[in-house]
């Protein structure tokens, strides 16, 4: 870890509090113009530092740079060493599965300040503003079987839902299979994607992207889904950073990664619902109809009663809530 990378992390931990430049030196065996060269630096890539003679160096509040040593004070599960951050990628689930390819282990983290091609379910575009959102995306090699792989999407809603909650106290709701809503508008999306070894049929791997809109301004979205999203925050708040967000999600996610198969989960995934009770429109292909959606199963399937009073559990495809508000 470079001496910037430490003076950071001190900093993180001491958020709002001064820390003086002598005891940054003694800490780090460093010399006095090293720490302020460091300082320096990082006041160039964002973050707002505070310095004040006979005081030291204090982070401002009103920082909200991520980073791995800003993540780390908040873990309780998987490891610092294990996030990567960018400034800018293409998409984070594309640099995840080049790395998952290269052996990165299990519950390694990749995240970006920015997408330029943030991809969401079916082939959409997943809108990725610099600054605003959160972009991340784990690799995950849990050992399931490929029917209960399916229980990563599931389980991965669950774990954003009370993070979410957890850090904001903001109650979310689920609309199925993976979305995040607020208030009948979208803020979060997840895609869930699989590599797998063309010999042996099993899965090698998991990826799971996760994509937040966290103080993104309805209007920076493209006109076209402007009525149908939203984010956690309409500007930054105060006290709360990105950084405790996906904290929380990661250690929600590799805590329920743990228990997958005793499906603890879908309990509240149920509870969470948006779509449980409502008429729903299905869309399978270029096909679709109506239904009534009833429960969830045991593999985060949507049990629907379709129009002639047929029941069936949906793994696949998407739904339209009618009434409410556009998909």
């Amino acid at each position: 870890m470079s001496s910037k990378s430490k003076i950071l992390q001190i900093l993180e931990k001491n958020r709002e509090t001064y820390v003086s430049g002598e005891e940054l030196a003694q800490q780090l065996q460093i010399s006095r113009s090293a720490i302020w060269k460091a300082i320096s630096e990082l006041k160039k890539e964002g973050y707002q530092i505070i310095s004040v003679t006979n005081k030291g160096y204090c982070l401002s509040d009103e920082t909200d740079v991520i980073s791995a040593e800003g993540i780390g004070p908040y873990l309780t599960y998987g490891s610092q060493d294990m996030i990567h951050v960018f400034k800018t990628v293409d998409s984070t689930n594309l640099v995840a599965k080049k790395m998952a390819l290269e052996q990165a282990p299990h519950g390694t983290v990749i995240l970006s300040e920015e997408q330029t091609a943030g991809r969401g379910r079916m082939g959409r575009s997943f809108h990725s503003p610099a600054g605003s959102g959160i972009y991340m995306s784990f690799i995950l090699r849990p050992n399931l079987t490929s029917n209960d792989a399916v229980l990563i999407t599931t389980a991965a809603s669950v774990a954003v839902a009370r993070a979410i909650e957890e850090v904001t106290q903001i109650h979310t709701g689920i609309k199925w299979v993976n979305d995040i809503y607020i208030n009948g508008k979208k803020i979060c999306g997840i895609l869930t994607e699989a590599l797998t070894d063309f010999e042996s049929g099993g899965i090698e791997s998991i990826i799971l992207g996760i994509g937040i809109n966290f103080s993104t301004a309805v209007s920076c979205f493209p006109e076209s889904i402007q009525q149908k999203v939203d984010s956690l925050f309409h500007e930054k708040p105060a006290g709360i950073t990105r950084n405790q967000i996906i904290a929380a999600i990661i250690n929600h996610v590799l805590s329920l990664c743990n228990h997958l198969q005793d499906r603890s989960f879908i309990e509240e995934y149920k509870a969470r619902s948006i779509v449980l009770g409502k008429e729903i429109e299905v869309i399978q292909g270029t096909n679709s109809e109506k239904a009534t959606a009833i429960d969830i199963d045991k593999n985060g399937g949507l049990i629907i009663k379709k129009q002639d009073g047929t029941i069936t559990s949906l793994h696949s495809g998407e739904i339209s809530i009618r009434g409410d508000f556009a998909s």
